[in-house]
């Protein structure tokens, strides 16, 4: 039987050969965007899941409301883990992560090689986060100072092999230069929300340590098996007022968190499964850009309806065709095969063409793979397709999209009455028109809206890049590192600036793009520092050159001059934060901060300017209070060069040249700003590129089932289009008759699409403090695209059909 069956499909798929290869095409091009799409998702669900008791491990979050600021921080004190340890038996273990001593300059032969990928842990961070280990102990290589530990790839970089236990390696530092390597481990996987080459011990930070509430250090801690995290996070309060509120006294009159509660302000911490960090985390100083479960989601709608599309395609050029099948099932019937034959008939037939078509899709994902990891900037292998959850999908394929796609041509054509087709009396289609009409308006509602997310998204785009941010990121020379010039770096800059084409110099480690340095504290318009009067304000260590170099507008007050000396204990304040401060004219008014000496006196500071309001972070975010401090050069850890000349690569050429006579040895490390603020916003242009793709094919599968169903309706129309030409009818009617029917369905596909396609990018706009507003044309283009695109699909055949001889089509049979 199945031999039988395998030679009436051959048969078919070779007698048609061009109903055969779109069918097929169609299927291929379906199910190599869904299995894409499924690695690309089932990546993003597969971080952090690894390590064992993953499901116990936690990191704990800070929110910070105090004043008119609000912090969303993933970073806690340096003795909170310990602190939790100590008093609640439900946590196991905890451990941290310090970054806040930024990039490190290791020696490579005479040279020193620009690190980002480190950081400082502490001696149990192995064993919360299990990674192999190659050689060396793990376990406690941590346990003394100046010890470190690499991994494979970090090894061979510098060493040539990862037999180097033991070993030193140097770094470009004055207090502890010297680090001896305790292990090697294989290099940390991608999807992972750390991505550290080099791990330093906890004991060599230079941090002024058991300050309860200050917040520098990422800690993570493992729950007993059974305890519960949510009654845990309970215990936040009774830990807030034994530590926290005590350690605050040092600045501010307090005395209970209530009483800071009161006041309209708080303080909270809550736990963060390590799984859900990547794609539900996008606090500030995360480890590394994460992911969105909302693009996730999206992206899993977009594989399911593409596969959707894909199968109704299927259906209708089966239907299409079924005319030229109609007298094989009233034969066969008369012949004496059951309907049940005719049915298991047709389904392996489309199972057949299913399994065809994703022998083809592997092979197609396989050879774009590599460009789509470009893209979503992933590492995904085609040996993905094989892993134990996708596997299985990957079997059932063919029996789930056949059985979806091959059902209702199978029921459809085996319900044929042989009389009636036998006698030509069989109307095709009569029953079946509506739901096929259903199925297209459905193919044309998901095109739609595809059509109408990208174009947002792209307007969102470029509107980020386009809008006025209050000060100028286009010729902005950034030049890395310098803090290692030390007091080489004032000379530095002066003689770049001598450099025809260089405008203006600063110096400073703060810079108006996310992954740059930040800091802040709590001031006050009042000597007293208490619950009602603080503000949590992002404090900046300039020069007096950083405004004007950036283009930052002062409108009120000065900029920061050399010709006054008092100048280092004054400050300037953003729009944000004098209408914090309540003050109508705020130049010349003090303002306390918090960073008490050791007497517990407060820093007061001069207000002598105001800067108008700029985005300091990503547009995602509000701009909150900050301020300008003149802080130490020697220490700024970049070089910023407003430049102004028609051949960059020649400046940029003299620039590192002066670097290599006064930083021998140091790598010359160069960006420019606007390159820093397209980085922010990597994620949705990746989007973009990812939406606009799977768009255009879930456009191209759906024409073709939209040539499918003109092929249908020209068929069973065909007596009629005769008649008409017969009687006078010109082809312009004639196409603008059969043209009318697909407006329709487009039409009605439209009105569904619209509210939906409203929704979802309304939702994902309010992710943008600042976004467009989703304008009307928006969906005009979108319907109009996606009109055109069917009537140039159904004039191929609606144009024939108008030409064809009428004598053929009225011939009796």
């Amino acid at each position: 039987m199945i031999r039988n069956f395998l030679k009436i499909a051959w048969r078919n798929l070779a007698r048609n050969k061009v109903y055969s290869i779109i069918n097929i095409t169609g299927l291929a091009i379906g199910l190599s965007c869904f299995l894409l799409i499924t690695l690309y998702v089932m990546d993003e669900l597969s971080y952090d899941t690894y390590y064992p008791n993953a499901k116990n491990i936690y990191r704990i979050n800070t929110d910070i409301h105090f004043g008119s600021s609000i912090q969303h921080t993933s970073q806690t004190s340096d003795m909170m883990g310990q602190l939790l340890k100590k008093d609640y038996p439900q946590v196991e273990s905890y451990t941290r992560i310090y970054v806040n001593d930024g990039h490190k300059l290791i020696r490579k032969g005479n040279d020193f090689i620009d690190e980002a990928r480190v950081a400082n842990v502490d001696s149990t961070f192995f064993d919360m986060f299990r990674l192999p280990a190659i050689a060396g102990d793990v376990q406690h290589g941590l346990d003394e100072p100046n010890t470190v530990i690499v991994t494979a790839s970090a090894a061979k970089k510098y060493f040539g092999t990862t037999d180097i236990v033991g070993k030193t390696i140097e770094i470009r530092s004055s207090k502890n230069p010297f680090y001896k390597i305790t292990a090697v481990i294989n290099d940390v996987p991608h999807n992972t929300h750390f991505n550290f080459d080099f791990f330093f011990s906890m004991k060599n930070v230079d941090y002024k340590w058991g300050q309860a509430s200050s917040h520098n250090f990422l800690t993570y801690i493992r729950l007993r098996p059974g305890a519960d995290p949510k009654a845990f996070e309970k215990n936040f309060d009774t830990y807030i007022e034994k530590y926290v509120v005590p350690d605050a006294k040092r600045f501010m009159n307090i005395n209970t968190i209530d009483e800071f509660r009161r006041a309209g302000n708080n303080l909270e911490y809550s736990l963060m499964p390590v799984t859900k960090i990547h794609l539900y985390s996008d606090r500030s100083f995360e480890l590394t850009p994460g992911g969105n479960i909302q693009y996730v989601y999206i992206f899993s709608a977009v594989a399911l309806f593409i596969l959707l599309i894909a199968c109704i395609n299927f259906m209708n050029l089966t239907t299409a065709r079924s005319a030229n099948r109609a007298k094989e099932v009233g034969i066969r019937k008369m012949l004496g095969t059951e309907r049940k034959g005719l049915i298991w008939q047709f389904l392996f037939e489309s199972t057949s063409m299913v399994f065809i078509s994703l022998i083809i899709a592997v092979g197609v994902v396989y050879a774009v793979l590599p460009l789509f990891n470009s893209v979503a900037d992933k590492q995904m292998s085609i040996s993905g397709l094989f892993s134990p959850y996708i596997l299985p999908l990957l079997i059932a394929l063919p029996f789930i999209v056949g059985l979806m796609a091959g059902s209702y041509p199978a029921f459809f054509l085996s319900s044929f009455k042989p009389v009636e087709v036998l006698k030509g009396r069989l109307k095709l289609g009569s029953k079946s028109g509506g739901l096929r009409s259903v199925l297209v308006v459905f193919q044309f509602a998901t095109s739609i809206i595809l059509i109408v997310g990208t174009i947002i998204i792209y307007d969102q785009l470029h509107y980020i890049q386009t809008k006025n941010l209050g000060y100028n990121k286009e010729e902005v020379l950034i030049i890395d590192k310098v803090y290692a010039l030390s007091n080489n770096a004032e000379a530095f800059k002066n003689e770049v600036l001598k450099m025809p084409g260089v405008i203006s110099a600063s110096l400073s480690s703060y810079l108006p793009v996310s992954a740059s340095w930040r800091n802040s504290h709590t001031f006050s318009r009042d000597a007293v520092l208490n619950a009602e009067n603080g503000i949590e304000i992002q404090d900046w260590k300039t020069d007096y050159d950083y405004i004007p170099t950036l283009g930052m507008q002062i409108i009120k007050g000065r900029n920061f001059s050399r010709d006054f000396g008092s100048d280092s204990s004054a400050v300037i304040i953003n729009e944000t934060t004098a209408k914090f401060l309540g003050y109508a004219d705020p130049v010349g008014k003090k303002l306390y901060s918090s960073d008490a000496d050791s007497d517990g006196n407060t820093s007061a500071y001069t207000i002598i300017g105001v800067v108008k309001n700029f985005n300091f972070e990503s547009l995602h975010q509000q701009v909150g209070p900050l301020c300008f401090m003149l802080g130490n050069n020697n220490y700024a850890s970049s070089a910023i060069f407003k430049v102004n000349s028609s051949n960059i690569q020649s400046l940029i050429a003299q620039v590192e040249t002066k670097w290599k006579t006064v930083a021998s040895g140091l790598p010359f490390s160069y960006r420019f700003l606007n390159e820093s603020f397209n980085e922010m916003y990597r994620e949705e242009q990746r989007v973009g590129k990812i939406a606009i793709t799977f768009s255009a094919l879930a456009i191209f599968i759906a024409c073709l089932g939209l040539f499918g169903l003109a092929t249908f309706i020209a068929e069973q129309r065909t007596k009629e289009i005769g008649i008409r030409k017969v009687l006078g009818a010109s082809v312009n009617s004639v196409v603008s008759m059969l043209g009318k029917d697909f407006i329709k369905l487009v039409a009605i596909a439209f009105v569904f699409a619209a509210p939906l396609a409203w929704w979802a990018m309304h939702n994902w706009l309010n992710n943008f403090a600042y976004r467009i507003s989703i304008e009307w044309w928006m969906f005009a283009a979108a319907g109009a695209i996606a009109l055109l695109i069917a009537l140039i699909t159904v004039s191929f055949q609606s144009i024939r059909a108008a030409l064809a001889n009428p004598v053929e089509s009225l011939r009796t049979e």
